[in-house]
């Protein structure tokens, strides 16, 4: 359980004391009272602000109600302190016993701690992520947005919520058209032609070798001599398919799925743009008129025109925006609405958009236009993915022998593995450019936080095998470990550890809620490093080593500690799809 809920249940019912007593006026809410960890940790375990928020209401001074407030805390068993500072904040500092209980909880909750109903009536939630145009393998840039919304995912769902995981495959632009031309080239390659060197403007992989060669396998020389409008309806089909394989594949490897896939090309064929224009039709939501010159542009270099253009000024736009291109096709943006009008028709509430950062700009417009086709009942939020920086040794790394311009994500996880993949892309916000270098991820050191929080985990499962082999009869199990006695665990490096555990629930809740799934990343890191330091102190004091001999109690409580340790990590590293080790080779 979220203890903060625990806490805000105890001044909640100190706070309706007061009101029966005639300290506070009768039927005063008691809405934005929250409680939260003081910045400094000195101050205590939670500061609330119950008296400020509550003192306009009230017609008192905010210290004229936390005075009596705190010396009604101060007598609940759980609260060890409850002192009033500044203008009128109450931070209390609760009892070794507390946090015992917590520990307790976790164990008894083992796979299950921390998880909640937070998004049982939220509605349910569609989570977009990677649609990488399929025109060849994953790079090491869709790895990012593939982990971020992977683990967020899966953070919802561990929170309660409805999630569906969705691909779009962008389909019905012209980089499929170069697609199918540099799947053809290597079809007459594979037939005995000699290509030369790759022309610009097609795609020089040799990922694309394989495809050209299943061509030739399957068709033989019918299409060599044929012109580009007979065969590039079938060649980019079958490229298309071919890439969204390998994309699956490296998908796969990395441990990221989807539920859905959903093809550009089938929305426009299945006439849902039109169904899209007419809905914005009805709304009086699109025109015909002529935009202003882009900002930046020189008067001779516009050329305005009358075009179909969608209101989204009206939602929070800065300009309206086309519809259809000079040649009469759809634009991206028609298409997109489409399918953002088939994801809210499917009945989410909540859309969630992993993109790249180059589509920083093209935010507002889809906001705008989620909120015209829901009548704004359904909320859009578009998380972007700052660059990643491959670095060996702090160098650049540019080079891809398989993709020829850039470097593929099975050749990242092939040198250094999933786990490190997956970890280290959630160890820096979204938003902040992230710099992996290999020489650091493999390291066996603390400055590489997989194998740091990787460690503690297998240190945990190895003081329990160790405890477990040494004391003939001894007890371990999780059903034990929850009833275990833990009073006499009162070390500030003990508490330090407790404490931090505990937080796990609120992490998930808070964390779900941001949409911001490297707040478990770092929270693994934080408990990792305060198992280490204790670990540490019992390596200098024996008093605080784990398994004392000849005190069964206190190495039973502190096996429970290690236990609701080792889970806390588990749990947290199963979310992010990092697998808890229980030894390092």
């Amino acid at each position: 359980m979220n203890y903060f809920n625990i806490l805000s249940d105890i001044v909640e019912d100190s706070l309706k004391a007061l009101g029966k007593a005639g300290t506070l006026p009768p039927g005063l809410e008691h809405r934005g009272v929250t409680l939260e960890p003081p910045r400094d940790p000195k101050h205590g375990d939670v500061a609330t602000n119950a008296a400020l928020v509550l003192a306009g209401a009230a017609g008192m001074k905010p210290r004229a109600i936390a005075e009596p407030l705190a010396v009604l805390l101060r007598v609940h068993p759980d609260v060890a302190s409850a002192e009033v500072a500044g203008p009128g904040f109450i931070n209390l500092t609760m009892r070794s016993g507390f946090w015992h209980a917590r520990v307790a909880e976790a164990i008894a909750a083992g796979a299950d701690y921390g998880r909640s109903a937070l998004g049982k009536r939220r509605g349910a939630v569609n989570v977009e992520y990677v649609s990488a145009n399929p025109t060849g393998p994953m790079h090491v840039g869709h790895a990012r947005g593939a982990v971020f919304g992977d683990a967020l995912a899966s953070l919802l769902v561990f929170s309660g919520h409805a999630v569906t995981r969705e691909y779009y495959i962008n389909d019905a632009g012209a980089q499929v058209d170069v697609l199918a031309r540099s799947a053809y080239l290597r079809y007459r390659e594979a037939l005995g032609e000699a290509v030369g060197d790759i022309p610009e403007g097609l795609y020089p992989g040799e990922y694309l070798k394989p495809v050209g060669a299943a061509l030739a396998q399957e068709f033989g020389t019918r299409w060599a001599a044929l012109p580009e409008a007979e065969w590039l309806p079938t060649f980019r089909d079958r490229a298309i398919d071919a890439m969204m394989a390998l994309i699956r594949e490296d998908l796969g490897f990395m441990g990221v799925r989807h539920d859905v896939f959903v093809s550009e090309r089938g929305l426009v064929a299945d006439g849902k743009v039109e169904a899209v224009l007419a809905q914005l039709n009805a709304a009086a939501l699109v025109y015909e008129g002529t935009l202003e010159p882009p900002k930046g542009k020189e008067p001779d270099d516009w050329e305005p025109r009358e075009q179909t253009l969608f209101r989204a000024t009206l939602f929070g736009d800065e300009v309206d925006r086309p519809l259809r291109k000079s040649d009469g096709s759809w634009t991206y943006f028609a298409s997109d609405m489409a399918y953002h009008a088939d994801k809210i028709r499917r009945g989410f509430k909540t859309l969630i958009n992993v993109w790249g950062a180059d589509h920083g700009g093209y935010v507002k417009r889809m906001e705008a236009a989620v909120k015209a086709l829901s009548a704004e009942t359904v909320s859009l939020d578009v998380k972007l993915c700052q660059l990643v920086k491959l670095m060996r040794r702090g160098e650049p790394v540019k080079m891809s022998k398989r993709a020829g311009t850039f470097v593929t994500l099975r050749e990242v996880v092939d040198e250094v593995g999933k786990d490190v993949v997956r970890f280290i892309m959630l160890t820096r916000r979204n938003d902040a450019a992230l710099d992996f270098d290999f020489a650091v991820v493999t390291e066996e050191s603390r400055e590489n936080p997989v194998f740091y929080v990787q460690y503690a985990h297998a240190r945990c499962s190895s003081v329990l095998r160790t405890a477990g082999a040494e004391g003939s009869g001894r007890d371990l199990t999780a059903a034990t470990l929850a009833k275990a006695d833990l009073s006499r665990l009162t070390h500030p490096d003990e508490l330090a550890l407790m404490k931090t555990i505990a937080a796990w629930p609120r992490t998930v809740e808070a964390a779900a809620l941001a949409h911001e799934p490297h707040r478990i990343a770092f929270y693994l890191r934080d408990l990792a490093s305060s198992f280490h330091a204790l670990w540490s102190r019992g390596k200098e004091e024996d008093g605080l080593r784990f398994i004392i001999s000849g005190d069964e109690p206190l190495t039973l409580a502190r096996m429970a500690m290690v236990k609701g340790c080792a889970t806390a990590l588990a749990v947290g590293l199963n979310i992010i799809g990092v697998a808890p080790v229980e030894e390092l080779r």
